[in-house]
């Protein structure tokens, strides 16, 4: 027997999204505290240093809090950012049913602008479907704001 049969089902969410701008200011908004609480949460402790604890706050949930764990994993400027995603407790069913996920955005230059490639992955199935199935459509509009922000339309 090999390891892949001890591990869990998983999805992930994919958003691929091309703004008409320089890798740098897609960078800013995915970095800087202030803009992100703009496009998704408003990060607690948000710095883009590899090993940095930051926290954001949504909707409790059950024995759930709402309180969504990140650390961040790896930080290459204007090209990777990435960070763990924990949330949830484990005994709750649906929404806040325990999370244990990673985010990473993906920035490349493309002759258009920037070309930002969100994965989220790590969503158990069915453990994690509601989450999954809520985060999908969330990501995507959210996605969307970054270049609102970066026009300064939002």
């Amino acid at each position: 027997m090999n390891d892949a049969v001890l591990e869990p089902d998983t999805q992930d969410i994919v958003v691929d999204e091309v703004f008409p701008h320089a890798p740098e200011a897609i960078w800013k908004t995915l970095t800087t505290a202030s803009l992100m609480g703009r496009w998704l949460m408003m990060p607690a402790g948000f710095e883009p240093v590899e090993g940095k604890h930051f926290t954001y706050q949504t909707t409790p949930a059950g024995a759930w809090d709402g309180t969504i764990h990140c650390q961040v994993l790896e930080v290459k400027p204007y090209e990777r950012l990435a960070y763990a995603w924990k949330g949830g407790h484990a005994g709750n069913v649906g929404y806040g049913s325990q999370l244990d996920s990673v985010v990473t955005f993906i920035l490349s230059k493309v002759e258009t602008g920037t070309r930002l490639r969100l994965v989220h992955s790590g969503f158990v199935v069915p453990k994690n479907d509601t989450a999954f199935n809520k985060m999908s459509e969330g990501w995507k509009k959210v996605v969307q704001n970054i270049g609102a922000i970066v026009d300064g339309k939002d």
